[in-house]
């Protein structure tokens, strides 16, 4: 095992049994960084859960995870006390993440019946039934033709609309439930001299999507805050940056209506040709949590082979 932080060094990781979060925390234990879990899982989920916990357990040198809610003030103030004692004097909080991924996936507004003409423009000119022709290209999209993707059936969306309240959960469990954990880090003085921050955005920042918008919404709130954290906490040695990853298999993008046709979308238009990997993002993650990094402040930065300039398609 590569050491490349010193022994007191701890990640504490929001939404660290899946996606971005897990893969960050492999990443850091390959480099000896101790581990703090936060997640929130049910029973039966915790049996793919615990096998990866498992291999965690055999790379870091110590692993502490917590299944609870991350949202709410009092679980967090129960896991920063324990985390403060099982720290003691030595150990300080060096990487921060929040990956946590809970939103509500809903439209705005209802869809105009018949907006998508090309399947049964195409079926019509085949002389085939338009259901017949999506269901193919159904198939062919999930075999890996990307180009088929206008053709399929459309996504299918929840039959209820975003309310304020819907932004208000969103908002506070992708955004700005970050700042609870960073002030609660920095009021028990958990912090090391060299700490960093990492939040996670997406091309939803500044794109719609349909049935995106509450996500978005809490993305960019993340976004803003982390450039106000780097900007107030950077004199006690905390550093806050965002990582914009490009599109990712994970649960939480397959929770999106459309995510297979999202997914065809960014494999067209990537230079590299594939999908962003968890692993992908958690390589930068530790590169900025290296010393040499330590000027790198406040930014947002793309993690994504190249998928957000890109402007031809395969």
């Amino acid at each position: 095992m590569a050491r490349d932080f010193p022994n007191d060094s701890w990640a504490l990781i929001l939404g660290g049994s899946s996606g971005f979060g897990l893969a960050t925390a492999q990443k850091l234990a390959e480099h000896g960084m101790n581990l703090l879990l936060v997640h929130r899982d049910r029973r039966g989920a915790m049996k793919k859960i615990e096998p990866e916990f498992e291999k965690l357990r055999g790379v870091a040198p110590s692993l502490k995870t917590w299944n609870t809610d991350a949202i709410s003030a009092d679980k967090r103030d129960e896991v920063l006390s324990e985390i403060a004692e099982m720290l003691g004097a030595q150990g300080r909080v060096r990487v921060l993440l929040h990956s946590i991924a809970f939103g509500n996936l809903k439209l705005i507004a209802p869809e105009k019946p018949g907006a998508r003409t090309a399947p049964a423009s195409l079926a019509a000119r085949l002389g085939v039934d338009s259901s017949v022709l999506s269901q193919a290209a159904d198939e062919l999209l999930a075999e890996g033709e990307d180009g088929l993707h206008t053709l399929t059936h459309p996504p299918v969306y929840p039959d209820r609309y975003l309310d304020e309240e819907d932004f208000g959960r969103t908002i506070l469990s992708m955004g700005t439930s970050l700042l609870g954990w960073v002030q609660g880090l920095f009021g028990r003085d958990l912090f090391a001299d060299d700490a960093r921050v990492f939040g996670l955005t997406s091309e939803g920042n500044a794109l719609a999507w349909k049935g995106y918008a509450a996500v978005s919404a809490a993305k960019v709130a993340l976004e803003s805050l982390g450039r106000s954290i780097a900007t107030e906490f950077a004199p006690h040695g905390i550093r806050c940056n965002i990582i914009q990853a490009g599109v990712t298999e994970t649960p939480a993008l397959a929770a999106i209506p459309g995510s297979d046709q999202l997914k065809a979308q960014a494999r067209l238009r990537n230079p590299g040709g594939r999908l962003t990997l968890p692993r992908d993002v958690a390589n930068v993650i530790y590169l900025l949590a290296l010393e040499e990094a330590a000027w790198i402040n406040g930014e947002v930065i793309r993690v994504d082979g190249g998928e957000h300039i890109s402007g031809a398609t395969r």
